[in-house]
């Protein structure tokens, strides 16, 4: 009898073990555009079963997988280092990936080629895709900010400008009024041309801004942050959507951008979904905001190669 209840426990406990590892396999796989990417061939036709934006990320997961370091600010660094499994090679540069090229696997340089040459067909029928697999949800986070914006400290009692493009003649939110206190919580993703890229909650409770503050009107010392790159595309809008500077919570619109309408595509963030960052003109002034993902035209390239990173 005692024999038996052993084997019985045995069976019960291999059973529990099963179940405790299912949830943890497919949320990691959940975590990887083509989770099997780097053990096997793919072939052409499950390449195209992905939207288009979709297969760029599946491109980068390849070099990511090797520490590929991307540009601070680019789509592809905002999607990965979100990500539990990858770890940047911090002896590389944005213009030096040897080591990450170096490990790629004859299968993974296959599937590599294979994906390229799927998006440049696609690009020949002028075709995103739209049917196709999308991006994954990203990880939950704490708060439903973007990836990437971290809480940095500035020197308290401070009441600065904030406007949505890095230039005292872009365009101004809030009728010309926006503007940050340094007494609550500020959030930095980087510096561009001088000015510091920050969310911030607004003065009234419930929305939050994403703008520029210019970093010369700054006072005390600035936090230590990366120098932004973005893509630089020009693209159509696809569908007709509004623009906003508050991804985060409300999603208010700064204006609305008609199908057709032709904008620079800079780089995507991701929160609970993704938002493409794009700039645009408003009553004439240069402006910047997001749209949700997947309203946009092909983002292209003239070389394939530079893909890795994000362009493309």
């Amino acid at each position: 009898m005692n024999r038996q209840w052993k084997q019985k426990a045995a069976m019960l406990m291999g059973l529990i073990m099963l179940v405790l590892s299912l949830p943890f396999a497919a949320g990691a796989d959940s975590l990887y555009i083509i989770p099997d990417s780097n053990t096997r061939q793919l072939t052409r036709a499950e390449v195209w079963e992905y939207q288009y934006d979709t297969l760029l990320y599946a491109f980068n997961e390849i070099y990511a997988r090797h520490g590929y370091k991307f540009e601070t600010g680019s789509r592809c660094y905002n999607w990965f280092t979100q990500m539990p499994w990858y770890h940047a090679n911090e002896s590389e540069s944005s213009t030096n990936h040897h080591e990450s090229y170096s490990q790629c696997s004859a299968i993974e340089n296959y599937n590599r080629n294979l994906i390229v040459d799927v998006r440049k067909e696609m690009r020949a029928m002028h075709t995103t895709n739209p049917k196709g697999k999308g991006m994954p949800t990203p990880p939950a986070g704490n708060v439903n900010k973007p990836r990437g914006f971290e809480y940095v400290s500035l020197k308290a009692g401070q009441k600065l400008a904030v406007y949505s493009a890095p230039s005292e003649s872009a365009y101004r939110a809030n009728k010309g009024k926006a503007m940050v206190h340094t007494n609550g919580a500020v959030y930095a993703l980087g510096y561009d041309s001088g000015w510091m890229l920050m969310l911030y909650e607004a003065s009234y409770a419930g929305q939050y801004r994403v703008g520029y503050i210019n970093t010369a009107k700054i006072r005390g010392q600035l936090p230590q942050l990366d120098v932004l790159g973005w893509d630089r595309q020009q693209v159509q809008v696809l569908n007709g959507t509004n623009l906003t500077d508050d991804p985060a919570l409300t999603g208010n619109p700064l204006c609305y951008l008609p199908e057709g309408t032709w904008v620079t595509y800079l780089s995507t963030m991701f929160n609970n979904t993704g938002w493409d960052y794009i700039e645009t003109t408003i009553d004439g002034k240069a402006a910047r905001g997001f749209i949700p993902s997947g309203n946009l035209s092909n983002i292209t390239s003239p070389d394939e190669d530079s893909e890795v990173g994000g362009n493309g």
